[in-house]
């Protein structure tokens, strides 16, 4: 039985750990043919390696643009086209009140999380507009929904990110090309765990099983999401599944943007009371 992506070719930045490896380990699973770029170059060579001719590696820094160009190069000369591509690198940005924040620090955080989606959106969009199909998929945040659960310029960034993402759509709609993003809540990978490249596996996943107990009750659903909760909706953007679908900003955050969950609420609230009627006197 063909997968979901049987025939299609897929470009994932930030693709050999974390959310993009979940993504690029089930688009392989579903018959499509990946290229992944990351700068963990020894990671990225071996997830790629291990998939046979359904994969490929390249160095790619997000924030320079010949870098994503070559990795979408990479797909359309290996295999003569490109019908995915999930800008989903990224990292958490400079942190701290505003104040105190270097333009240097502010200009860093820009290239990769936002300049970085530009660039991929920009060089799959030509490709995909003669082929007169493709979906554009990009990693925003609900950080970039709501305030107050990541740093100013992570926030600011995401918010773009998404707005991005439906200014394009209305622009690729008419080549018949998709655009749009996923808005994850709190997902126990690497990244969120805070991971320096330095650190090992064992280590990584030690902080990751520490941020799934410690989360856990953070939204609705009693659990933290993981890579593949993104995954899996990725995929749906990729396949023809979702050929009516763009401009959309698809939150997947475990009911952590509807509020506070209901076992959080004041007791009053919770527990069942009678409804007591008003009656004004007389009636």
């Amino acid at each position: 039985m063909a997968g979901r992506l049987e025939g299609k070719v897929a470009v994932i930045t930030g693709g050999a750990s974390g959310m993009g490896a979940a993504t690029a380990e089930l688009f392989v699973a579903e018959g499509a043919r990946v290229v992944i770029g990351d700068l963990q170059d020894e990671i990225g060579r071996e997830v790629a390696a291990a998939w046979g001719g359904q994969g490929a590696f390249r160095h790619c820094d997000v924030s320079k643009e010949d870098d994503v160009a070559a990795l979408v190069h990479e797909a359309t000369h290996r295999w003569g086209r490109l019908d995915v591509m999930f800008n989903n690198a990224g990292f958490g940005g400079t942190i701290g009140p505003i104040g105190s924040i270097s333009e240097e620090e502010y200009d860093l955080t820009f290239d990769v999380l936002l300049k970085g989606v530009f660039f991929g959106v920009k060089h799959a969009a030509p490709v995909m507009t003669l082929q007169r199909s493709g979906s554009i998929i990009s990693t925003a945040s609900v950080a970039g929904i709501l305030v107050g659960y990541g740093p100013h310029l992570y926030n600011v960034a995401k918010a773009a990110v998404i707005h991005l993402t439906k200014t394009v759509a209305a622009e690729l709609g008419e080549a018949n090309v998709r655009v749009n993003c996923i808005c994850p809540g709190f997902i126990a990978t690497p990244l969120a765990a805070g991971r320096p490249l330095s650190w090992g596996s064992e280590k990584s996943e030690e902080r990751m099983q520490q941020m799934r107990e410690s989360g856990a009750l953070g939204q609705p659903l009693p659990r933290v999401g993981e890579g593949m909760d993104i995954a899996k909706a990725a995929l749906f953007l990729a396949s023809d599944d979702s050929e009516w679908v763009t401009g959309l900003e698809m939150i997947v955050d475990g009911g952590f943007h509807v509020g506070r969950s209901w076992r959080d609420q004041p007791r009053w609230l919770r527990e069942p009371n009678p409804i007591r009627l008003y009656r004004p006197e007389g009636r």
